[in-house]
């Protein structure tokens, strides 16, 4: 992991905001991405409010002063993992934004639905940082969920062209839903008829796609 360009922050009720400082060394940019890998396993494996700075330190191989001087509480460096993942999800968006002109409808749905399978362990990771923390004041899940959305109609006005705005906006809500669908449907751990189910769900979406195109 490397951590992401997007300041994260959060305001506690006696202080102003408390940002994670950003490295600009080489030196620094690894040191912050092994810090936030090692916290990323260390909230995996213990859940938010168990964990200890002390015990991501640790899980780092880093002196606990090093993890304080980037993140100076554990919701900044919950509030970082946030950041970053949302900003590997609008990466995958991109690229698949780059090359949609060329794609037929039923390759744009499976790119579009292996993005959050892509990134199913630091998904779930992150839905488990938001569930916990979500009476916090910095904690704002629709942020992300617009700014993705945002993505989805980028992506489609490059595929669609003659896609009015208006359109794309409401099917990028229908397939953001679709991806977090499926993704819920992948990690479930058994069920009936568990890859008839993922295949129909997609079969579904390429329909959608198809239908979309072809009326505009």
């Amino acid at each position: 992991m490397r951590m992401t360009s997007h300041k994260s922050s959060v305001q506690t009720a006696a202080e102003g905001p408390v940002s994670a400082k950003e490295p600009k060394r080489k030196r620094g940019i690894a040191r912050v991405a092994k810090l936030l890998d090692a916290a990323a396993t260390v909230f995996a494996e213990q859940g938010y409010k168990a964990a200890t700075m002390t015990e991501i330190a640790a899980k780092a191989g880093a002196p606990i002063g090093s993890l304080y001087q980037f993140f100076p509480n554990k919701d900044v460096l919950a509030d970082a993992l946030v950041a970053q993942y949302g900003e590997h999800v609008q990466q995958a968006l991109m690229r698949i934004r780059e090359q949609a002109a060329e794609l037929e409808a039923a390759a744009l749905a499976d790119r579009l639905l292996d993005v959050f399978a892509t990134h199913a362990a630091e998904r779930s990771l992150v839905l488990s940082l938001l569930d916990a923390r979500w009476e916090q004041p910095g904690v704002r899940p629709g942020v992300l969920r617009s700014r993705l959305r945002q993505e989805i109609v980028l992506v489609l006005q490059s595929w669609c062209p003659s896609l009015a705005e208006e359109k794309a906006q409401v099917a990028a809500v229908v397939l953001l839903q679709a991806m977090k669908s499926l993704a819920q449907l992948i990690e479930e751990k058994r069920y009936p008829g568990k890859p008839e189910a993922l295949e129909e769900w997609r079969i579904w979406v390429r329909a959608y796609l198809s239908d979309l195109a072809r009326n505009h």
